[in-house]
């Protein structure tokens, strides 16, 4: 018999159906498909990930939690954790995961997007951080911050470290340890 974990990743392993993404927010019945699909995409080292032990201080914020899916199959997640750094408060997107069957149709990218567009209509964040390629998220109006500026609880690679804000100088200007969100009122 198979655990409703494993049912979830085989639901998504199966062919893919043709169609386009779309995208709606996570539900606890999302729960074991994002589990499978983060060890599918990270494997067990992702638990040692600095954007992990983050994650562990500061809970991710469920209404920021998003399921990409193709015909109603489930193919991919984000996540959005709240946070601040040097006062200034923001949002650290990630993990973002693409279930392999799925990869090459646009799923993550309108997943980053969404949660992105979500995060910064609040009004309550003047940013997006993430760990991850230039190459993938530059097109989606990220920038590299100056290498140390965020201070991570644990190593990064600080070329991988990109920053999304409405204010363009916001980049120039951000700097100090990852904190709570609301932990100052820095602008």
């Amino acid at each position: 018999m198979l655990t409703p974990s494993l049912q979830a990743a085989n639901a998504a392993a199966a062919l893919p159906p043709l169609g386009l993404p779309t995208v709606r927010l996570a539900t606890s019945d999302d729960d074991a498909f994002v589990d499978d699909l983060q060890a599918i995409a990270f494997g067990p080292g992702r638990f040692a990930r600095t954007a992990f032990r983050v994650r562990e201080r500061f809970p991710i914020d469920p209404g920021l939690s998003l399921i990409a899916e193709v015909n109603g199959v489930p193919c991919g997640s984000v996540w959005m954790t709240p946070i601040s750094v040097g006062g200034v408060d923001g949002y650290l997107l990630g993990p973002l995961a693409t279930h392999p069957n799925f990869r090459k149709r646009g799923a993550g990218k309108l997943l980053a997007r969404e949660v992105v567009r979500l995060a910064m209509s609040r009004g309550d964040g003047r940013f997006v951080l993430l760990v991850g390629d230039f190459d993938y998220y530059g097109p989606l109006g990220f920038v590299r911050v100056p290498e140390g500026r965020v201070i991570f609880p644990g190593p990064v690679d600080p070329t991988r470290v990109l920053l999304h804000s409405d204010d363009p100088s916001l980049v120039d200007r951000l700097e100090g340890p990852i904190a709570a969100f609301g932990a100052g009122s820095r602008s």
